[in-house]
């Protein structure tokens, strides 16, 4: 039997070339956590790009000073809205972690009120009542760790003050110098790299970030929807205690792919009802059927398009990352998936074993 070394050989070569991307993947999200001011800085240029490009038009101004101009206004508003959100975030939190188990007991005690109005038989009741306790124990253990969390961020205002400043900081010189910064990068790297690397940084800096836009302009709607009429109804003497937390919690489901804000509106809107307060179960389902429909309106134009997988796919990634991160990987699985479809475009489109193992 004659060994084919050269098939082998190029197997070999594919075989590793596709583990040095994903070590590569992999080096990149550890440092995109390490550097995330810059991240967030990154993604914020992408958000007010748009804006610099159309003051350079209208007004005939040079970038450097659309710029400032945008960077000021943006730098203002992120300010206002981090001081008033710590503000009232750990007014909100302290808050609820203090009655928190007043809600608890309050929950499994509704449960019990509704499934003795049913009269289930008494083996199928106990089940029920031990299986529904130690859920809602640990969604209130999960919670209490959550809100302990977010109280101890709060007060570490040292470490905000610096994330901020380096964010702010990284955020003026990328619209200001991005020119200069992408001349730099390629002044200093050798020229077959950025030729072949060139194309592929640049679609996915465009298929990602736009990703990342879209994502986070979702957020920012849902949240800002959510936030208003929340504070609407508060406003109307209706039974709302933490508009902001709850705001922030509707966004960061609403920006997942294929959830939407259905998972916490609906069974909001459902234990106020069987709580006897009707008209708040219904004010929340009118704000969720308004926040679907501008998602429904949104989310074809902004979402769908970057990421270009089908939502099987999308969940299986959501799925993944939740299983390796936690909740926050409910949003990074998507957009690993992203990365991944981009990189290996061409094995994904030609098959990944046929690629690798086809004899040409």
């Amino acid at each position: 039997m004659i060994i084919d070394m050269s098939y082998w050989t190029r197997v070999g070569k594919r075989i590793l070339y596709v583990i040095l991307i994903l070590i590569g993947l992999i080096i990149a999200l550890k440092l995109s956590v390490f550097y995330m001011p810059f991240l967030i800085a990154f993604i914020i240029s992408l958000i007010i790009e748009p804006a610099i490009r159309f003051i350079m038009k209208k007004l005939k101004l040079t970038r450097k000073t659309s710029s400032i101009i945008i960077f000021i206004v943006v730098a203002t508003v992120i300010l206002g809205g981090l001081a008033w959100g710590i503000v009232a975030l750990f007014s909100e939190a302290s808050n609820l972690l203090q009655s928190l188990n007043f809600y608890v007991d309050k929950m499994y005690s509704l449960f019990q009120s509704f499934t003795n109005k049913i009269h289930f038989p008494y083996e199928i009741n106990q089940v029920l009542q031990n299986s529904t306790g130690g859920i809602i124990n640990t969604a209130s253990n999960w919670l209490r760790n959550s809100l302990t969390g977010l109280l101890n961020i709060i007060t570490s205002i040292p470490t905000i003050a610096i994330y901020f400043v380096v964010t702010i900081m990284a955020l003026y010189l990328i619209c200001v110098d991005k020119v200069y910064i992408l001349d730099q990068i390629e002044h200093h790297l050798p020229k077959k790299w950025v030729f072949k690397l060139g194309t592929h940084i640049k679609e996915l800096t465009k298929t990602l970030g736009g990703y990342l836009k879209a994502e986070v302009t979702l957020i920012l709607i849902s949240f800002i929807i959510s936030l208003i009429g929340l504070y609407i109804l508060k406003i109307a003497k209706f039974n709302i205690e933490y508009p902001l937390l709850m705001a922030l919690f509707i966004g960061f489901v609403d920006a997942l792919p294929i959830l939407g804000s259905g998972p916490v509106m609906v069974p909001w809107a459902i234990v106020s009802g069987l709580n006897g307060d009707l008209k708040l179960g219904i004010a929340i389902i009118i704000l969720f059927a308004i926040m679907s429909t501008i998602r429904q309106f949104l989310e074809p134009k902004l979402v769908s398009k970057h990421i270009g997988t089908h939502p099987i796919f999308t969940l299986i990634a959501m799925y993944t990352g939740f299983k390796f991160l936690g909740v926050i990987g409910l949003l990074v699985g998507p957009i690993i998936l992203i990365i991944i479809k981009n990189v290996f475009a061409t094995f994904i489109d030609e098959g990944v074993v046929k690629t690798i193992f086809d004899k040409k």
